[in-house]
């Protein structure tokens, strides 16, 4: 089984050409951003000959881009699954998470999650290339602007392109010590409103009735519902409300993330956010579901793909475990179809969505190495 060589790739290189995607910031809720990041992605792919597919964004949410090299069998090939959105706000370069090397950590916003993973993606592919001309299968790109709020304009898209290939890898983050990712918890996603009666907060307090004070309780009642031990767990992202500070809140907004381990906790999940009734009187309250990612349980298909990384990880020179995790990604929802899905294919490194997110330097080549083999060798 060839494996490419060390001397093949060039670390530092490689690690400058990410962080030029790294600078172009890229929040979800910016789409003009997302656009630029996933533009430049697209030129890339479009320099190696890949024929290049614009689908234009929708709701608020940037474009997504299908890049295609028409090569190799005929029949289902090969989708990797790439988004460029991050959750970090435009400024975060500037401030809280600027781009710098601290030994073998790199930092910066969306370096990990999963900027990191996209680009060994596409400089495997560019070996591939270079070395032999074409893959095996005919391989797709498919660049998502909108997963980091649950893919809510694109699962069709990722749904429909999953169902015409044959294999599915996501480039998202390794988990811990460089694991792959053979299945992931289902995620349910709910907003919640509530509408109270306003009042002057001074002169005539007692008549108003409090949106704020209404959600403020609805918050506690849910996360109690986390059972940790279950891995079933509640939490409360964003909360918006009230206008002025001497009005009694008359709206109230907040957005709940719910994961569950089983279909069986997906369900009590779903019934237990869809049963919520108002705490006040004289308040309503309304629950309205929003994106789910549905369970990714490991198929055969997928452990095959597994074995075949884990024989290439060996001859490259390390060992690697897998597992299910608790985050989710677009891989739920090709590994909910049945078809072989590999997640976790991207660097290695630490602190996503938050202000430490880095990757380890150390891991660029290796993970290019192991994508590259698997872009070589899947039949």
């Amino acid at each position: 089984m060839p494996i490419p060589a060390i001397s093949d790739f060039d670390e530092e290189a490689m690690l400058q050409g990410l962080l030029e995607w790294v600078a172009i910031e890229s929040p979800t809720s910016c789409p003009e951003s997302v656009n630029r990041m996933i533009s430049a992605v697209a030129r890339s792919l479009a320099e190696l000959g890949a024929g290049i597919e614009t689908i234009p964004g929708r709701n608020g949410y940037g474009d997504a881009v299908r890049a295609h090299f028409a090569f190799g069998e005929q029949g289902p090939g090969i989708l990797v699954l790439a988004h460029l959105d991050t959750v970090h706000p435009l400024g975060t370069l500037d401030r809280a998470l600027p781009i710098r090397r601290e030994g073998d950590r790199c930092y910066g916003p969306g370096i990990f999650d999963m900027k990191g993973g996209a680009y060994i993606a596409v400089e495997a592919m560019r070996y591939a290339l270079r070395r032999q001309g074409a893959t095996p299968l005919s391989v797709t790109f498919l660049l998502i602007p909108d997963e980091e709020v649950g893919s809510p304009t694109t699962r069709a898209l990722i749904e429909a392109e999953a169902r015409r290939s044959k294999y599915v890898l996501v480039p998202e983050p390794a988990q811990d010590r460089g694991r792959l990712i053979t299945g992931r918890w289902a995620f349910a996603r709910f907003k919640l409103s509530a509408r109270g009666q306003p009042a002057h907060a001074g002169a005539n307090t007692g008549s108003g009735r409090s949106a704020i004070h209404e959600m403020a309780q609805q918050i506690l009642r849910i996360e109690a519902l986390s059972r940790p031990k279950d891995n079933v767990t509640f939490s409360v992202g964003t909360i918006r409300g009230g206008t002025f500070v001497n009005v009694v809140p008359l709206e109230c907004e907040a957005e709940v993330l719910a994961v569950a381990p089983s279909q069986k906790e997906l369900d009590w999940v779903r019934d237990a956010m869809l049963q919520l009734t108002a705490i006040e009187p004289g308040v309503e309250l309304r629950v309205e579901e929003g994106p789910v990612r549905p369970l990714f349980e490991a198929s055969r298909g997928t452990m095959e793909i597994y074995g075949l990384a884990r024989d290439l990880a060996r001859e490259i020179g390390f060992e690697l475990e897998h597992g299910s995790v608790g985050g989710g990604s677009d891989g739920n929802f090709t590994g909910a179809l049945g078809i072989p899905t590999l997640d976790g294919l991207g660097l290695c490194g630490d602190g996503f969505h938050t202000h430490r997110e880095h990757i380890l330097v150390s891991s660029l080549v290796p993970r290019v190495r192991l994508f590259a083999g698997l872009l070589s060798e899947l039949r």
